[in-house]
């Protein structure tokens, strides 16, 4: 008969995903509970997490499922989101369900209080499998513990984070547990299936995606005994994909664009998975001639591509230099790791940096045993996903999630020999220093004490100012006056559609690239021109946030420009201030 410990130890192996479950169950009560008053204020403190609830209110009121053009931006003609409607899905149901018990408005808030915290059961389940299969049995649990010191990652998934990036993640997740499945044909499938969805939600990942079809064509290179698979990789993500365009592609996806599942990238891996499932079909002995086929394969990928599709050879979002210039090229989230400021680098960087050494650890270890056909493809995946910081601090939640099977296989190797120790003062303050250390959560606490190029006033004022503009019960005292297209800051156009009942010019998206260009002329050139620029939208009122990050750009670049006066307190006989309650942070005006 088995000892206490024994049995328990059996049953945290046996029963490891429903206790994976439960801890998850935990977290979105605490969540939720730390959280309420942002989900009860609709909290949605990023413009697209504010364009997704207006999505799914267009489509719960009637607006088509293919229809993803945003009408109360620039109306009345709208503009085309590039989204899908995949991520639609759960925040709608939840409206759906709750509404009969909480009214519209509460459900709406209550729906993007919870909906984000649903795909972090699939990330924590995908963890929680690749930490058992390449560390222990029982290293789980230490995976789900180290996930929380993944602070940029679990921001993805707190609440009012509606937008499509947590699912990404759980892509990311479920994708590592595939690369090292010892069962090929499901771990084949699992990658394919994850790449095929988190290129059908947006193109955000796709080379996360295209490293992980690399990784699994060179397990086949490298051993035949791999074709299956290579064959359940190459179905599910071609069969996928296209199940993907076919019911989640909007009509503006079905022309030939380069920033979404269009036909263009729905042909690049349609046509991909069925050359790698002829390459495992064929699957020859000689190693040489199977890496030849796949070289050939990939040529033929990419020569086709750079053929039919040249326009997507440049990038992808195909908008103006003028907007690139003035816009794109300036969001911060784009600009490699190293341009941010160290207080805001070091706790997104150190974890992937612990996640990869600890990985090319375990890998080492593992040279001789059958665990290298495991810790291999991971470690590869991990590697890629750090330097892609490198690229794009936007790729730190995605590197700082596939640390955890890294870090965990470190600590437990770290962890067991302090916790043996004779010493008491190693056991307690060894552990929890290892601890601290190998999982990042250090770096917050170096941060603050080293007290590491803080935020300035100026940016303390900045950061004021947006919050009190983005303020739910402030932009309601809008709604006083009758529904109309307030021209404002491009930030803060999505938000102020959600929380008013007004419509606005423009928001922060590409495929509204002409309509962003007409708010940054009006504001940085004559107020004749701006005053030109209002009308032909169709704008009856000025609304303007003094101190909003936005509008300091517009004063800096454009010193004595139409924003400039306007802030400058200069008059124009073209427009009538608006009275408004005290305390409101806006300025109001009338167009003439």
């Amino acid at each position: 008969m088995k000892s206490g410990a024994a049995a328990f130890r059996d049953d945290l192996d046996r029963h490891w995903l429903q206790l994976t479950l439960v801890v998850w169950l935990f977290a979105c009560i605490w969540s939720v509970w730390s959280h309420w008053a942002q989900i009860y204020w609709l909290g949605l403190g990023d413009t697209d997490d504010n364009m997704r609830l207006m999505q799914v209110r267009a489509w719960l009121g009637g607006q088509g499922w293919f229809d993803l053009r945003q009408y109360r931006l620039n109306p009345p003609a709208g503009f085309d989101i590039h989204w899908s409607r995949i991520v639609d899905l759960p925040l709608a149901a939840l409206i759906v369900v709750l509404r009969p018990f909480a009214g519209t408005e509460m459900a709406e808030k209550l729906a993007c209080g919870i909906a984000p915290l649903l795909p972090l059961s699939i990330a924590m389940a995908g963890l929680a499998a690749t930490a058992r299969r390449l560390v222990a049995p029982l290293a789980w649990p230490l995976a789900l513990v180290l996930l929380m010191g993944c602070t940029a990652t679990l921001l993805m998934f707190s609440p009012d984070r509606v937008d499509h990036h947590g699912w990404q993640l759980a892509m990311l997740s479920v994708t590592v547990a595939g690369l090292c499945d010892p069962k090929g044909p499901r771990g084949g499938l699992l990658v394919g299936v994850a790449s095929a969805v988190s290129l059908a939600i947006g193109l955000e990942m796709l080379p996360y995606c295209a490293m992980a079809g690399a990784i699994v064509a060179l397990r086949w290179v490298w051993t035949h005994e791999e074709a299956p698979r290579l064959q359940a990789y190459a179905l599910s993500l071609g069969g996928g994909t296209a199940l993907g365009f076919a019911v989640f592609a909007s009509y503006a996806n079905r022309a030939a664009r380069c920033d979404a599942l269009t036909p263009v990238w729905l042909s690049v891996t349609v046509v991909a998975g069925a050359l790698l499932f002829l390459c495992a079909r064929w699957s020859p002995q000689s190693r040489a001639a199977r890496l030849g086929a796949a070289a050939a394969a990939g040529a033929v990928v990419a020569g086709g591509f750079a053929l039919v599709f040249p326009q997507c050879l440049g990038r992808p979002e195909q908008v103006s230099p003028e907007l690139v210039k003035s816009w794109l090229s300036n969001v911060r989230e784009a600009k490699p790791i190293y341009k941010h400021p160290f207080r805001n680098a070091f706790p997104i960087a150190v974890l992937p940096v612990i996640g990869v050494i600890g990985a090319i650890l375990a890998t080492w270890r593992a040279r001789r045993s059958p665990a290298i056909s495991g810790w291999l493809p991971v470690m590869l995946f991990v590697t890629f996903a750090a330097l892609m910081l490198l690229w794009q601090a936007r790729a730190g939640p995605a590197a700082q999630l596939l640390a955890v099977p890294g870090a965990t296989a470190l600590a437990w190797i770290v962890l067991p020999i302090l916790l043996a120790n004779r010493s008491v003062f190693v056991r307690v303050f060894g552990t929890v220093g290892a601890f601290l250390l190998l999982s990042g959560l250090f770096s917050a606490f170096a941060i603050r004490w080293l007290k590491v190029d803080p935020p300035s006033p100026r940016m303390q004022q900045i950061n004021r100012a947006g919050g009190k503009c983005t303020s739910l019960p402030r932009l309601q005292q809008l709604d006083r006056f009758a529904a109309t297209t307030m021209f404002t800051f491009v930030d803060l156009g999505p938000r102020l559609i959600v929380a008013t009942h007004h419509s606005a010019v423009a928001g922060p998206y590409h495929r509204n690239g002409d309509a962003i260009l007409d708010v940054q002329h009006a504001f940085s050139r004559t107020p004749a021109e701006a005053r030109g620029i209002m009308k032909a939208h169709g704008a009856t009122m000025l609304l303007v946030c003094p101190n909003m990050s936005e509008s300091t750009v517009y004063r800096a670049r454009n010193p004595g420009g139409f924003y400039d006066q306007l802030a400058s307190n200069a008059r124009f006989d073209w427009l009538t201030p608006v009275p408004l309650p005290r305390g409101a942070p806006f300025r109001l005006f009338r167009i003439r």
